[in-house]
């Protein structure tokens, strides 16, 4: 069973490469690679930008009849993004550039020109000085004149150098700290002032107020309320023997009034438990005809102890 990846092929014995038919392909046939653009263009079609760097699937093919010192020169033509519109441009081995053909604008780049700028006047130099040398003396007395001015540049600039080179950073850091120091201390002092001043003024008014106050009458102070004690109701007499107190009190101030028989001499009745049932019986007594606010007040007394043993 043969291997599925095989490295070496079978060649018969009778194999003769010669034989075997050449594929002849046109000279300017085109292959389809994939690139970036070389730089910044503008479609001239629709106006849309492309920018360096933008990749393409475009179609690559070699120019006749144009070669650079046995180099050979392609050709490149993509689509523009927005409307399709070919571009195409080349390469330019003289320059190691490329060279825009047709379908789009170049954008504007200031090293380019400066380069291209450069390599004219150079050559401009060099074709002066080939036949005129007196206007290479010009020019190498130019060159330096320039190249002193250069180095007296450089020498000002090496010695600014080594002057920063001893400046002593601490010194300066410490002239910082202590200019900061003095602030602060020049601050606190200031507010010391302020405060200073409030309180001498604040004096002055409350001198001002106790002299105000002396001359007016002091009002005398206000006792403070006398509190019960809370013991003293064990002290209190019962209310049913401050009743007998205050009957017994009014005993000696009631005068009863003698009836007529008493004051003729007739005999007293006694007063006893029955007293009440024989005066019933004999009929009700006669009602004084007025009576005193003392009797009167006794009366109540008796009222308000039939109520309480009731």
């Amino acid at each position: 069973m043969s291997e599925r990846k095989v490295l070496n092929k079978y060649y018969p014995p009778d194999f003769d490469p010669s034989k075997i038919p050449k594929l002849k392909l046109p000279k300017d046939r085109q292959y389809v690679v994939r690139l970036m653009a070389p730089f910044n263009m503008r479609c001239k079609t629709c106006g849309e930008y492309i920018y360096k760097g933008k990749k393409f699937n475009a179609r690559k093919e070699t120019v006749q009849n144009e070669v650079y010192l046995g180099l050979p020169i392609f050709r490149f033509y993509i689509k523009c993004t927005r409307c399709l519109a070919e571009i195409t441009f080349k390469t330019d081995p003289e320059n190691t550039d490329y060279t825009m053909e047709h379908g789009a604008t170049r954008n504007f780049q200031a090293e380019k020109l400066l380069e291209e700028e450069e390599k004219r006047v150079q050559k401009e130099r060099e074709d002066e000085e080939l036949n005129n040398p007196m206007k290479v003396l010009e020019n190498r007395t130019r060159d330096s004149k320039l190249e002193m001015e250069v180095l007296e540049n450089l020498q000002e600039l090496k010695d600014l150098n080594q002057r920063q080179a001893h400046v002593d950073f601490e010194a300066m850091l410490r002239q910082h700290r202590l200019s900061q120091e003095e602030r602060r201390q020049q601050q606190e002092e200031e507010d010391e002032r302020e405060t200073a001043a409030l309180l001498e003024e604040a004096r002055r008014g409350r001198l001002l107020q106790d002299s105000d106050s002396e001359d007016e009458t002091v009002p005398p102070a206000p006792r403070p309320a006398v509190r019960p004690n809370p013991t003293s109701i064990l002290h209190e007499v019962p209310k049913a023997k401050r009743k007998a107190d205050g009957r017994t009190q009014l005993a000696g101030l009631v005068v009863v009034k003698k009836t007529k028989a008493q004051a003729e001499g007739g005999p007293v009745q006694a007063r006893g438990p029955d007293a009440p049932q024989r005066r019933t019986e004999a009929g009700p007594a006669p009602q004084a005809p007025s009576t005193s606010s003392l009797s009167q007040l006794g009366a109540y007394g008796d009222s308000e102890d039939s109520e309480g043993s009731s």
